[in-house]
């Protein structure tokens, strides 16, 4: 613009997602794992002088929070980029847990009531639908969803009794 030289960039960020040029969400996967990590060490460092509950907290602040937020946005990443980060989400149960890194992760996100990371996703998409459909979402994600009321015909349906 005029005489200023604009240089593209290969990512932006946006509502806190990093979205790269590609559109596959790479960057934003290895921005959460770094922050997540950095927080996961800190919280294993004082864990011995917490209780679980308190503990869980911080794994809420500081973890659950980073990969909840805008992960509907994660449907349909590729497998390895979803498992980059259901391993923070295992880690951050076997810490807050005291579980052996070894231990089996199902009884532990059980016992915490933690869905896993994929479910998650699904369930937060379904909720976002769920409130749309009963008028409790914003009105311009409501006005997205096309609704279909057609009869099902039955092959009983045209025979004479």
């Amino acid at each position: 613009m005029g005489d200023e030289k604009i240089q593209p960039k290969s990512s932006a960020r946006s509502f806190g997602v990093i979205i790269d040029q590609c559109l596959d969400l790479s960057d934003h996967v290895k921005k959460i794992c770094v922050s997540c990590h950095y927080h996961l060490r800190n919280i294993a460092k004082i864990r011995r002088y917490l209780s679980e509950k308190t503990s869980e907290i911080l794994a809420h602040a500081f973890i659950s929070s980073k990969l909840e937020n805008c992960n509907s946005l994660l449907y349909g990443l590729p497998q390895n980029l979803l498992n980059r980060l259901r391993s923070i989400q295992n880690t951050a149960a076997r810490i807050v847990t005291l579980s052996k890194r070894f231990d089996h992760i199902t009884p532990i996100m059980s016992q915490l009531h933690w869905l896993p990371l994929n479910y998650r996703i699904h369930f937060i998409i379904l909720f976002i639908v769920y409130r749309c459909l009963n008028g409790l979402a914003p009105i311009y994600l409501s006005k997205l969803l096309r609704y279909s009321n057609r009869p099902r015909l039955l092959r009983s349906s045209s025979q004479i009794f």
